[in-house]
């Protein structure tokens, strides 16, 4: 289905495809500095999914049923999103990434260009949740360029993943891990280098 004329605050790229039931340009309570929704060229929205005002999104977006993608999110090219994930507010993600099924993006994680998440990935960003710590600050973390991070892992709030780094599935990720290695486990430690695990493919 070609794009309807999109509602008023949504701009719209060239050959953008949507289908039914999807709701661009949904109203937050939270004040927030833009109104507008940005979507680049050659997008293809599927049913379900709900983008919020406030965000802007390059090119190539493709998004599976029942995506939620909140508010002042700045987003690249080539984002690839499955069915009944979320990119919660104030996110920064790069270029190509993918993003799989049930997956939560916690507010103020940064993603780099390339990288991947498998299913079931949950992020956390408030280490001291409860009202008794609502002053102390929301801090994501952050996911380096080409880093994968396996089925129903999760990464405490403001750790690093590496470049390139791999971490198995069902870890629980509690500090930064480095650049290009595998790491596991809970809590993920390092287990060896990628270069070895190429090695021995």
């Amino acid at each position: 289905m070609t794009s309807p004329t999109p509602p008023e605050n949504v701009f719209l790229g060239q050959n953008v495809e949507l289908e039914q039931y999807v709701i661009l340009g949904e109203k937050t309570g939270r004040q927030i500095a833009s109104l507008h929704l940005i979507i680049g060229d050659n997008a293809i929205i599927r049913s379900g999914t709900v983008i919020y005002l406030g965000t802007r999104i390059g090119s190539g977006l493709r998004t599976g049923h029942n995506v939620v993608i909140r508010e002042e999110n700045v987003i690249g090219d080539g984002l690839q999103i499955w069915s009944n994930s979320v990119i919660d507010y104030g996110c920064r993600i790069g270029n190509h990434v993918k993003i799989h099924c049930n997956c939560y993006v916690a507010q103020f994680t940064v993603i780099e260009d390339d990288a991947f998440m498998a299913p079931g990935v949950i992020i956390a960003n408030d280490m001291y949740p409860g009202p008794q710590f609502a002053d102390q600050p929301l801090m994501g973390p952050t996911i380096r360029r080409g880093a994968q991070i396996g089925c129903n892992c999760t990464l405490r709030p403001g750790v690093t993943i590496g470049e390139y780094s791999l971490i198995g599935a069902g870890s629980v990720v509690t500090k930064d891990i480095p650049p290009r290695v595998l790491a596991y486990g809970n809590p993920a430690r390092v287990i060896k280098s990628i270069d070895e695990v190429m090695k021995h493919r």
